[in-house]
């Protein structure tokens, strides 16, 4: 179903894939877009429990997108160093294809927890949740369910992990 990598010898094992979506603070959320066009925008994630985590508006072009088809891909870049001198970029990323779902409220704050853990760790829990309460009547949350993931990085890189 999921074609093989191309360039296999690159393919990044299935633990360091999962660190990249652990670990990024950011990626690109790729989608079927209006009249076939693909849409894809930038955005910030939570990986857990082997799913992708999304936060949006509650009306706009990525749910309609996502309501006309629910297949989507999401990519991390977790390293990127362009080397003039080899003529070359040291990479690493992840890309995660999958469908996503809208969340329900008995759903939401756990995961706007997770959010805020990743992104405002450094401030309290009375700010963490203020910043819940503020948005949740505003925000809209999205589940990528992951059916396959596949990580990818330069040969230095992996080579230097052997």
């Amino acid at each position: 179903m999921f074609r093989k990598m191309r360039r296999f010898k690159q393919e990044m094992p299935i633990e360091d894939t999962i660190k990249v979506f652990e670990n990024g603070s950011f990626g690109t959320l790729a989608v079927s877009g209006d009249d076939g066009y693909p849409y894809a925008v930038p955005l910030n994630y939570v990986y857990a429990d082997g799913k992708l985590y999304f936060h949006c508006a509650k009306q706009g072009h990525k749910l309609d997108a996502l309501q006309n088809s629910p297949k989507a891909s999401f990519c991390v870049v977790s390293q990127d160093k362009v080397v003039p001198a080899k003529l070359t970029t040291l990479f690493e990323s992840a890309i995660a294809f999958g469908r996503a779902s809208v969340l329900g409220d008995e759903d939401k704050r756990k995961v706007l927890e997770l959010f805020t853990q990743k992104y405002f760790s450094s401030n309290s829990d009375e700010f963490n949740e203020g910043e819940i309460q503020r948005h949740w009547n505003n925000v809209c949350l999205v589940a990528l369910e992951i059916d396959h993931m596949t990580g990818k990085a330069e040969m230095d890189i992996i080579n230097g992990r052997k």
